[in-house]
């Protein structure tokens, strides 16, 4: 979990938002990374393309499923994460069955500037997604300084 308390931007968290779709999460999270001077221009298109033909949404145990957006290196000046807590859910397409549709409430975007970083990175957050209490935590949380704290505390 260290990578990713590490790439966490701070500006790039949004707690309890209320979005209309998978969409406007997408680019929500991914202005936040560019105004913070991680991401290209090109970075938010690139993210939805890749998302509508190589789709992220996670179903997981408990009541909240994740989604785990990115796009290619090339979009990416320096690596970061940006994450949403959703008020309402949204459609994600299965990551396994294309096909099916996951109400996602928790959002990571991942613009890594690395190859091999992104297979670690979706390890890294597959684990912490399969801990229902830590979902729940992040789910709770009221400013981005609690997750923070949260992943922090996971770390320790």
């Amino acid at each position: 979990m260290k990578a990713l308390v590490n790439l966490l931007v701070k500006s790039a968290i949004i707690l309890n938002y209320q979005a209309e779709d998978a969409k406007e999460v997408i680019t929500a999270l991914g202005d936040k990374l560019f105004d913070a001077g991680y991401v290209k221009a090109s970075f938010v298109e690139g993210a939805l393309t890749r998302e509508n033909s190589m789709p992220t949404g996670l179903p997981l145990e408990g009541s909240v499923n994740a989604a785990i957006p990115h796009t290619d290196i090339e979009h990416v000046y320096k690596a970061g994460v940006a994450m949403a807590t959703l008020t309402d859910p949204v459609i994600f397409q299965n990551m396994a069955i294309p096909d099916e549709a996951v109400q996602v409430r928790l959002v990571f975007l991942l613009a890594l500037d690395q190859p091999k970083a992104q297979i670690e990175m979706l390890q890294e957050i597959a684990g912490i997604l399969q801990n229902s209490e830590l979902i729940e935590r992040l789910m709770e949380a009221a400013r981005p300084e609690e997750i923070i704290r949260i992943f922090e505390d996971e770390t320790e």
